[in-house]
């Protein structure tokens, strides 16, 4: 708990604003009697947490652009979403958070098998690295359709809005997103390390990898 209070005190001013936005909003529903929206804002500072949780946990360094940008979209997802109804407001607000989803399920699909290699680049061609980090993407946005129609089917809710057309809408944004997460990956496996020309997210990457060095002991000793 301990090093966990110490990571979040790190993290970056965005991310403290958006908790003390959620605990203001929780307290605030209390006395309002918008338990609803406290009970939102609750879960949604439950989950930011998380991430901070994992990186403790086991003690992995998750580079700090990387974190605030998980619990943004949290808080744009859960809380501006539903309390904020920005899902009715702004028609384009579910495409954007799809796409930033998808491109960042696309950079944690390569990092996951980049792993699992040890980051050894000849152990598997750049090109399945990037189509794992695709399927990875496109797998968690299939996943989270079926949970939208179980959620419409089970409860009535309206989490499909226009039904096929919102799904199928959601699912190509997806894939636009994942696959710029993938190409990107595919190419910092291609390109030498520290090039300038290694992708979109070589900074992000080499952070990662440089702070994890013991993840990536074939990597780290060529």
């Amino acid at each position: 708990m301990k090093r966990l209070f110490k990571n979040a005190k790190s993290q970056p001013l965005v991310m403290r604003l958006v908790w003390l936005a959620l605990i203001f909003e929780f307290c605030a529903g209390l006395i309002t009697a918008r338990y609803a929206s406290s009970f939102v804002a609750l879960g949604t500072f439950g989950l930011t947490l998380l991430p901070l949780l994992f990186a403790s946990r086991y003690h992995i360094y998750v580079p700090r652009s990387f974190m605030a940008g998980i619990v943004l979209f949290l808080f744009a997802t859960l809380f501006l979403g539903e309390v904020g109804d920005f899902y009715n407001r702004y028609w384009w607000w579910d495409v954007v958070l799809h796409a930033g989803s998808a491109l960042g399920f696309g950079l944690i699909g390569f990092v996951a098998i980049f792993i699992l290699f040890q980051g050894d680049r000849y152990a598997a061609p750049p090109w399945a690295i990037g189509m794992f980090a695709f399927c990875f993407a496109m797998s968690i946005g299939a996943l989270w359709e079926i949970f939208e129609y179980a959620m419409d089917q089970a409860f009535g809710t309206n989490m499909q809005k226009s039904g096929l057309q919102d799904t199928m809408w959601d699912l190509i944004v997806d894939a636009g997103g994942g696959l710029i997460g993938a190409i990107s990956g595919a190419l910092y496996v291609a390109r030498e390390r520290g090039s300038l020309f290694a992708g979109p997210f070589a900074g992000l990457f080499r952070d990662f990898i440089t702070r994890n060095a013991r993840l990536f002991g074939k990597f780290r000793s060529k």
